[in-house]
């Protein structure tokens, strides 16, 4: 799964990285994105059919849900039940995101203790996990735009830490994931080839007040 994870590439960085178009949001960079927080987001715009970058918040509200209180908002979609899931299966077939990290956490129980770990690329280039968008208009008219990150089965690097990852798409996947080309999907749903370092971090990670770069320094 992913709970937590860095997002600290300037906005510009992101533009060139991704070939954006349109103006860039403003946001601070966080070494603790945490749920319910607004994340940078890589959307193809419906319209202008270009690449756009947006703040949506973590935690899925699909646009059919009646009672935001009441909402599941799930920040994990299972990659395994996409298509089928009523929660995901439209966004999965039309309203799918990629979105930018750093790094991310992992917590791994060790004799009943759960031990943070940072996971990021061997090559230093930024993740980009595959994501999933969604809109919802609110009684009063105003609207919310949620995402939620898609997960797998971890890799075998990973797997020591836990059974799940994000799914992490490279260059060479984007145009199908945001819809730009005809393809198969379902088949980047799957556990990452691309060389993954990790190193434990101090639990200070555990709460989402404390946010700075020595979150990543190794414990």
């Amino acid at each position: 799964m992913c709970g937590r994870y860095a997002a600290f590439l300037p906005a510009d960085a992101i533009a060139a990285l991704f070939q954006l178009t349109g103006p860039l949001p403003n946001w601070a960079p966080t070494w603790n994105m945490a749920p319910t927080r607004s994340a940078p987001v890589v959307r193809l715009h419906p319209q202008a059919r270009d690449r756009r970058l947006d703040l949506l918040r973590w935690g899925l509200v699909p646009h059919w849900i009646k009672d935001l209180k009441e909402a599941r908002q799930p920040i994990n979609a299972r990659a395994e039940t996409l298509a089928v899931t009523p929660l995901f299966r439209d966004a999965y077939a039309r309203r799918r995101c990629l979105v930018p990290a750093d790094a991310f956490y992992e917590w791994q129980t060790v004799d009943g203790a759960r031990l943070p770990w940072a996971i990021a690329r061997e090559d230093g280039a930024p993740l980009v996990f595959g994501g999933l968008w969604e809109g919802w208009r609110a009684p009063d008219g105003s609207v919310i735009r949620s995402f939620t990150i898609a997960t797998t089965s971890a890799c075998p690097r990973l797997r020591p830490l836990h059974e799940r990852m994000p799914v992490v798409l490279e260059p060479a996947d984007w145009p199908l994931w945001l819809g730009e080309t005809e393809g198969d999907v379902g088949a980047l749903l799957r556990p990452s080839a691309a060389g993954l370092r990790t190193w434990r971090v101090s639990t200070a990670v555990n709460n989402v007040r404390n946010d700075s770069p020595a979150l990543l320094e190794p414990a």
